[in-house]
């Protein structure tokens, strides 16, 4: 069984610029793949090169186990962050269109259309100009061209920005059930809170370079954990003065604890339970954010 998506060894240059140095990676049927980076990483050219818009200059990207062809635009949606679609034209008239150019008949085309403005509960769209619509509403008839035509390979470029947090768990929601019906997902974004929840495997670029790739679960594990969060009903004293101890900052609900050792977290939940009671107590894992800006450095965020 070929990878849905497998990029080989890929290499871009503009003149004397490396764009893309040598990425690999490989998404597989029903994946979200993370690929995130700093601007000016190789993020949004390694896309156009899967979108086959330009060609890599060495490696190979090969698509179920076939190298880009025209008739494989049928099976890649987009969307990209610079949205796209025509302010004067209806949502009906552009979104068929577009279905029409990848494939489907215009029958089909004008069912699956329906079926997405029903989903996010706008069918009175069908009929709306693209200017009249809010900008967040905009953004959601640019994810509908990009899956109205059922791809089996969707490229989401910064899928969310934008969006209000309700259209934000609406659209997320929707990019999970595509996961679930075997759509393969190349996700690229600067919010690594929504690569923690949506992907499995990420690859991080840094200036064309790939710095840091895999399971996100097993990168997780190689970084320590540096951090216990704290609740308590009432005070808990002389926290600073525990073995391994860095740092503690009180907060509105307890303490954030920063420690040098894991160890030191048991000597903080014994002080905690003898001095007050205890509603909860996290010894956190780094989060994806505080691993990018130990890989890129913080001069890029």
């Amino acid at each position: 069984m070929a990878n849905a998506l497998l990029l080989e060894k890929v290499v871009k240059q503009f003149g004397d610029k490396t764009a893309v140095n040598e990425i690999s990676l490989q998404v597989e049927k029903g994946e979200i793949y993370g690929l995130l980076g700093a601007n000016g990483a190789g993020k949004t050219t390694t896309m156009r090169m899967v979108l086959g818009l330009i060609y890599p200059d060495s490696g190979r990207i090969m698509y179920h186990g076939k190298p880009y062809g025209k008739e494989l635009q049928h099976l890649i949606g987009y969307l990209p962050e610079e949205r796209g679609l025509y302010p004067k034209v209806k949502v009906s008239d552009q979104i068929k269109y577009l279905a029409r150019l990848r494939g489907m008949s215009t029958s089909d085309a004008d069912k699956s259309l329906r079926y997405w403005l029903d989903r996010f509960e706008v069918p009175e769209y069908y009929d709306k100009k693209i200017e009249e619509l809010s900008k967040g509403n905009q953004q959601k008839m640019g994810f509908v061209a990009a899956v109205v035509h059922k791809p089996d390979i969707l490229i989401l470029d910064e899928a969310f920005s934008g969006l209000d947090p309700v259209n934000v768990e609406l659209l997320k929601a929707t990019v999970l059930e595509l996961r679930d019906a075997g759509t393969s997902i190349l996700f690229s974004t600067h919010r690594m809170e929504h690569v923690e929840e949506l992907c499995r495997n990420i690859t991080i670029l840094d200036r064309s370079k790939t710095v840091l790739q895999g399971n996100l679960r097993e990168i997780k594990k190689r970084y320590p954990r540096e951090e216990v969060i704290l609740h308590t009903t009432g005070e808990v004293t002389g926290l600073e003065q525990l073995e391994g101890v860095k740092k503690v900052e009180r907060q509105e609900r307890g303490y954030r604890i920063s420690i040098s050792d894991v160890a030191a977290a048991k000597a903080i939940l014994r002080k905690a339970m003898e001095e007050s009671d205890v509603e909860h107590f996290e010894i956190k894992e780094p989060t994806l954010n505080q691993i990018f800006i130990k890989e890129v450095g913080e001069s890029n965020e």
